[in-house]
């Protein structure tokens, strides 16, 4: 995905956060998103936790990367006046199973379609984020009959291109100029708390039940340790280098992009010490909006029909940072679907 530089001109910050939690009991905490936790066997032995917003109409599949599915959990209930909201956990994260292999995109779709075939979904919605973009694409190039559209949140890129293939220059990192943002500073006194640090420094905050899925809750209510596996995010980013077959997918498609903002913007971020720094940055930028062309182009090659969003200043989780143009695009987008 994209470099750190530039989710830094994309995260937009706010204004610093006096953090003043109280005492939190782990054992008073209750997830208050409206879902019911369903738990659906796949790979013969394989549990996987699916998160039922209810609703009815369409069915909508949430799917993430390497977090959960509870990361939707402020967003997936604004849907559920028109369509019935799903989301799933993929093997290896939160709840969700963690064996020792299935890592693989075709696995992950192959997780995902038997979640479809176990719920009887009739021509579902699916829609991604990130690297989970690539069990949509896997899907739709192998099971366009059985599903109703996809919908890409930056999610619809190559992960096989190497910089060469963008025929741009990137720059070497050492000649890059040094941020003016402060470092992050995450605030691990609760769950709360850290939320709300996160917010001060990326721009977004995740729900609390995604961060209590992926830290353990010590007892008088502060944030403990991860509880993500090193080798399986390995085994995720590395198994997750498959080109996507575009031209095969025979369904509606939708992808929405962060736009960087004006180069000025990203600049007055930064604190070039002479013009080899500052030519340093603009190449980098320039570089990045090559990335995205090219994302953009072949995908259409592939699915001239496809729609393109550029969503400017959007942060990676575009459906929290801009959760309103977010939910207009998805519900415009899935009225014109008529295959049920």
């Amino acid at each position: 995905m994209r470099s750190a530089l530039v989710l830094v001109g994309l995260g937009a910050a706010v204004a610093s956060v006096l953090l003043r939690p109280g005492p939190q009991s782990t054992a008073d905490w209750r997830d208050p998103s409206p879902h019911q936790v369903r738990w659906i066997t796949v790979d013969s032995s394989v549990r996987l936790e699916v998160l039922d917003w209810g609703g009815s109409g369409r069915p909508i599949v949430l799917l993430g990367c390497y977090l959960t599915a509870h990361l939707y959990d402020d967003f997936a209930p604004k849907l559920t006046d028109r369509f019935h909201i799903y989301g799933i956990t993929r093997r290896g994260i939160g709840a969700s199973d963690k064996p020792s292999s299935g890592y693989t995109v075709q696995r992950s779709a192959d997780d995902v379609l038997e979640v479809l075939d176990r719920l009887k979904m009739n021509k579902p919605l699916l829609v991604g984020y990130s690297c989970g973009g690539q069990a949509l694409s896997m899907l739709g190039s192998q099971h366009s009959d059985r599903l109703g559209g996809l919908v890409y949140f930056d999610a619809a890129d190559d992960p096989t291109l190497t910089p060469a293939d963008y025929e741009v220059r990137f720059p070497d990192p050492p000649q890059l100029p040094a941020s003016l943002k402060p470092a992050p500073a995450p605030d691990y006194r609760s769950f709360e708390a850290y939320r709300l640090a996160q917010r001060r420094d990326h721009g977004v905050a995740f729900p609390e039940a995604e961060w209590r899925q992926q830290f353990v809750a010590n007892p008088d209510g502060s944030v403990g340790p991860s509880r993500g596996s090193p080798v399986i995010r390995r085994a995720i980013t590395e198994d997750s280098r498959v080109k996507p077959d575009y031209a095969r997918i025979r369904v509606p498609v939708l992808a929405i992009y962060r736009k960087d903002p004006p180069f000025e913007e990203v600049l007055a971020d930064f604190a070039p010490r002479t013009e080899q720094e500052r030519g340093a940055l603009r190449q980098q930028y320039a570089a990045t909006r090559a990335m995205v062309s090219r994302w953009q182009r072949d995908l259409l090659a592939g699915v001239p029909t496809a729609r393109i969003v550029d969503l400017p200043g959007a942060n990676l989780y575009m459906f929290l940072s801009h959760e309103a143009d977010v939910l207009r695009e998805v519900r415009a987008f899935a009225a014109t679907l008529t295959d049920r």
